[in-house]
């Protein structure tokens, strides 16, 4: 993209609406004013006033996403093939794509692993609003961190369980040779051949620990 991402910039959804918009360029106004001693930013408060005026304005804005949707060479979401749905099983699947989205990046980049959500929302075609239990099962887990930005980085517990995962899971192995590596490979540079090495079986994990155990309560 040969122009801003303002959707990434404010860290929304393309399809946020008009008082999610407003609402985060308060927030975002506040912290980067200039007159802000702490985290005063000119660069970045000029930054944000340019996509607000372009996102707040129902004809900028449709230009705007007219020329990114012409300019985008992103692949099909994850969601588009994979059930992220059903109530058990949905969720199941969200957090396996999650988890190959950032296993994808950590592997490509290991000294910039971090996704954003704004990137982790894109590549899995699914609402953040969607992922907020999801996100906080695997932060809770241990096989990912947040940062405060809101950028993602898969742990060492989460490449255990990943590689362990990947022969016995069809879904998670799927994700990684067709599903999220497609998605991500244009902007990652991960080889869709490639496969990782699998974890010695002393650190295999029991699947079913990725499954929410509300069951027992």
């Amino acid at each position: 993209m040969d122009h801003p991402n303002h959707y990434e910039f404010l860290q929304i959804s393309p399809n946020a609406e008009a008082d999610t918009i407003h609402r985060v360029y308060r927030f975002l106004a506040l912290r980067l004013h200039p007159d802000n001693p702490e985290t005063g930013n000119a660069d970045k408060f000029s930054q944000l006033k340019n996509a607000y005026d372009v996102l707040s304005d129902p004809k900028l804005r449709a230009e705007y996403d007219a020329k990114c949707a012409n300019e985008s060479g992103d692949p099909q979401p994850i969601s588009e093939t994979l059930d992220f749905m059903d109530s058990l099983e949905g969720e199941l699947n969200r957090r396996l794509a999650v988890l190959a989205v950032l296993y994808i990046r950590r592997r490509a980049h290991p000294h910039t692993p971090e996704v954003s959500l704004f990137e982790v929302e894109k590549r899995m075609g699914f609402p953040r609003d969607y992922l907020e239990f999801t996100i906080w099962y695997l932060q809770r887990k241990g096989y990912i961190t947040r940062a405060d930005n809101a950028a993602f980085t898969l742990t060492a517990e989460g490449v255990d369980f990943v590689e362990a995962q990947r022969v016995s899971t069809p879904t998670l192995n799927r994700l990684l040779t067709n599903g999220a590596e497609s998605t991500a490979a244009d902007q990652v540079g991960v080889s869709h051949g490639s496969q990782p090495p699998h974890a010695p079986d002393s650190v295999q994990p029991d699947r079913r620990r990725l499954v929410d155990r509300r069951k027992r309560t």
